[in-house]
């Protein structure tokens, strides 16, 4: 058995020079023992390898070069003899993402990379004095052996400050010149509050968003973990449990701060939504594609979300199913110019196919996560009769799921005031099989509008 000892947790390079030597001997990956620290003398204990007379080069894909300088900083004592194992068998099944042992070295590069990440983002230093002045010190924990890896960032990016960052592995000191690196440490050697630290609380719920809230990505992206070493993180639990009755003060604010303007007001509504993030349909959709119309219109339609035209043009309802909207609202006596018309879903959910992009119905979190859009489009406009096109849109009027048929045509009074009514969404028209019934079909959702304007009176 061969006992390779590195010389440090995170010693990627005395593993890289091992491993070359144990590969070009054909060891297996079952004869070594890795371990850091103390070893026999010997590095290979009582089988010490002798080096081929004619040692061919060892070439590995850079893909696992960069995969074992990741996984070495990972805290599963495994890692090391994890990585020879591929080394030893063949480095090229890197590019095999079936492969077990892959996937699990790819997985603890991934947990590294988010530890780098997570450090950077939130080590938060405080002010103390010494001899020679101000120095900042921070305290942080990681998960993984990633200190020495995030080095040289927080000395580029502080680099006129004077500052320590303590962890429990080891600490970093920088006196504007040279890094100095200094045993472990614990939470008692780190300062507590500093007067700064107010300053920067008020900051951060000045610019807190609460249009743009979502607790379950902030908490996976800053887990409580982190929260003890984060000062602006005693506000957030006040912040988030008043996040709604901020979001609605916003719209209160912009129509008193532009004087009455509600024209203003719902600019400003459709600029903030123009950078919505609530779901993940803002990753693939081109744009958010806001409601349309004058804001002080009577009636509001609202359908079931952007198709690909509308997508591209980045207005409601201009497509084949918007044009079948503006036939049957003109056939029904409704004049489009004087309607405000919106959907329940603000981005293109679809499907690619080849060039294509077919339509996805958005599911009950996409709806939820735009509830608050719609909500205050409603708020702005103030319409008397508010007309549900489709499923999806009936359900975001609603607040619950409902039938087109246990619910269309006829007016239900709504809880924040004004009348609803339901029908189907003109897309249906289109994808009827029976051509023969499309006639008929338009009839009955012409009728249904003219009563929806009977109904508004």
């Amino acid at each position: 058995m061969r006992v390779v000892a590195l010389t440090d947790e995170d010693d990627f390079e005395g593993w890289r020079d091992a491993a070359r030597s144990l590969a070009q001997a054909g060891v297996l990956a079952s004869e070594v023992v890795w371990q850091v620290g103390d070893a026999p003398a010997d590095l290979f204990g009582d089988e010490a390898i002798t080096p081929p007379v004619a040692p061919r080069t060892l070439k590995v894909p850079r893909a696992f070069l960069d995969l074992a300088q990741s996984v070495v900083l990972h805290a599963d004592p495994e890692r090391f003899a994890l990585l020879y194992a591929l080394l030893a068998s063949d480095s090229r099944r890197t590019d095999d993402q079936a492969d077990p042992l892959v996937r699990r070295l790819e997985g603890m590069a991934r947990e590294v990379r988010r530890d780098i990440h997570k450090m950077r983002a939130f080590v938060r230093f405080r002010e103390v004095e010494d001899d020679v002045g101000a120095r900042y010190v921070a305290w942080f924990e990681p998960e993984h052996h990633i200190v020495r890896a995030n080095a040289r960032f927080f000395v580029e990016r502080f680099a006129n400050m004077r500052w320590s960052i303590l962890t429990p592995e080891r600490s970093l000191h920088w006196d504007g010149e040279t890094l100095a690196e200094g045993p472990g440490a614990s939470k008692a050697d780190a300062p507590g509050a500093d007067p700064v630290e107010d300053v920067w609380k008020t900051y951060y719920a000045s610019t807190f968003n609460p249009a743009r809230l979502k607790t379950g990505m902030m908490l996976k992206e800053m887990p409580r973990k982190y929260w003890k070493n984060m000062p602006e993180t005693a506000l957030v639990r006040e912040l988030v449990a008043t996040a709604r009755q901020r979001e609605t003060a916003m719209v209160a604010k912009a129509r008193t701060e532009i004087g009455g303007n509600i024209e203003g007001a719902w600019e400003a509504l459709r600029d903030e939504a123009a950078g919505c993030t609530r779901c993940h349909l803002y990753k693939h959709a081109t744009q958010t594609v806001f409601g349309e119309g004058p804001v002080d219109a009577r009636m509001m339609f609202v359908g079931e979300q952007p198709g690909d035209q509308e997508d591209l043009a980045g207005r409601p309802f201009v497509g084949p199913a918007g044009q079948m909207f503006d036939r049957a609202i003109g056939e029904a006596g409704i004049d489009r110019d004087t309607v405000y018309v919106t959907n329940a879903v603000k981005h293109f959910k679809f499907e690619p196919r080849g060039k294509r992009r077919i339509h996805s119905k958005p599911d009950g979190g996409e709806i939820q996560a735009c509830r608050w859009w719609y909500e205050q489009e409603r708020l702005l406009v103030k319409p008397q009769m508010t007309v549900a096109l489709g499923a999806t849109a009936a359900r975001q009027m609603l607040g619950k799921v409902v039938t087109i048929s246990g619910t269309r045509g006829r007016a239900i009074e709504l809880a924040e005031g004004g009348r609803g009514w339901v029908t189907i969404h003109p897309s249906f028209l289109l994808r009827m099989p029976d051509k023969s019934r499309v006639e008929d079909e338009f009839a009955a959702f012409v009728e249904d509008l003219k009563g929806a304007a009977k109904a508004l009176g």
